[in-house]
């Protein structure tokens, strides 16, 4: 091609316009923006739509069975910020914060650098069908359900015919004792078990993240007289730089997003203490009282918290790594 017709296309191209350009490439990419309906359905049916039941927080909801529910939300007197204001000055409010942060930071210290860990470790492995055998084995508590998990727990924990008190008190002579009664040790189950059932899953992007690492750099790093642990630190962390302040930030958007499923099968009145946190007192007041409106006050507070913790999570990162979700 002279340089002539050059000269003659590229006057063409420009005249195509933006949304010229967006409809060719809409038709380029036509099938893969079609998987994208699905989720993207899900996400305005699911979470976008039923925004508007964060009126209910400033109301004073009550159901009526004459009308529907959408007709309810609008027609309920409004009650202002005195939901929020009842909370915040609630008895349970300083001891529902604490257990909430306190559980989520221990899962954030111990749980989010053991996938890291065992991502590393499981890179070191070279022998190929040991290191699938170790991956497989290791995915497979993932796909444990949390009620099965919790009965396994408490089945191994049991002061009657737990083999965990079998063994403390056939080699230590420990009295047998019943754990998931004692509010001191919630936090420590709560964190070990999550770190088992997730441990092997969460590893999954680290070691993609790792498969991009061209080979030839442990190479030289050989030649160079490096030994491995300094080659996990000079090659292997800076690789999983990114991925890993992406993976915590996004861990710190959810901190007092505790699972409530897995606290409502563990806990018992006996552990309240230490083990009653936001999202059960929620699902008490808002669902088991039927109190929606203080229900919905609280779970409002508990997002516009993590957002806030998530924008200044965010903000840090940014300055101090230079790596941030935006």
């Amino acid at each position: 091609m002279d340089l002539r017709q050059q000269v003659t296309i590229r006057p063409e191209r420009a005249s195509i316009g933006k949304w010229g350009r967006l409809r060719r490439e809409v038709a380029v990419h036509r099938f893969l923006l079609l998987m994208l309906v699905p989720g993207f359905v899900y996400f305005v049916v699911f979470q976008y739509l039923p925004m508007y039941g964060i009126l209910v927080a400033f109301k004073d909801f009550r159901l009526n069975a004459n009308v529907g529910y959408i007709e309810n939300v609008f027609t309920s007197s409004w009650a202002g910020l005195k939901h929020f204001i009842t909370f915040v000055e609630s008895p349970n409010f300083w001891k529902l914060l604490r257990n909430t942060i306190l559980l989520s930071v221990y899962n954030t210290i111990f749980g989010f650098p053991a996938p890291i860990l065992f991502a590393i470790l499981l890179n070191e492995v070279r022998q190929l069908l040991y290191k699938k055998v170790i991956q497989t084995v290791s995915y497979l508590p993932y796909f444990i359900s949390t009620v099965a998990v919790i009965g396994m727990l408490k089945m191994l924990l049991s002061p009657e015919s737990g083999a965990i008190n079998n063994i403390l008190g056939a080699l230590f002579g420990i009295e047998p004792k019943y754990y998931f009664g004692d509010a001191d040790w919630f936090r420590t189950l709560f964190v070990t078990s999550d770190i088992w059932q997730k441990l092997g899953w969460g590893s999954i992007i680290y070691l993609a993240a790792l498969s991009k690492v061209n080979p030839e750099m442990y190479e030289s790093a050989v030649i160079d007289g490096a030994r491995r642990t300094q080659q996990i630190w000079h090659i292997t962390l800076p690789a999983l730089k990114t991925t890993i302040v992406v993976m915590l930030l996004l861990s710190l958007s959810g901190l007092l997003d505790v699972g409530v499923e897995k606290v409502l099968l563990m806990y018992s009145p006996a552990t309240y203490e230490t083990a009653d946190v936001l999202s059960t007192y929620i699902y008490r007041r808002g669902l088991v009282d039927m109190s929606y409106s203080f229900g919905t006050a609280v779970e409002l507070f508990n997002g516009v918290v993590n957002l806030l913790i998530l924008v200044g999570a965010n903000y840090a990162s940014r300055k101090l790594t230079s790596e941030s979700l935006w």
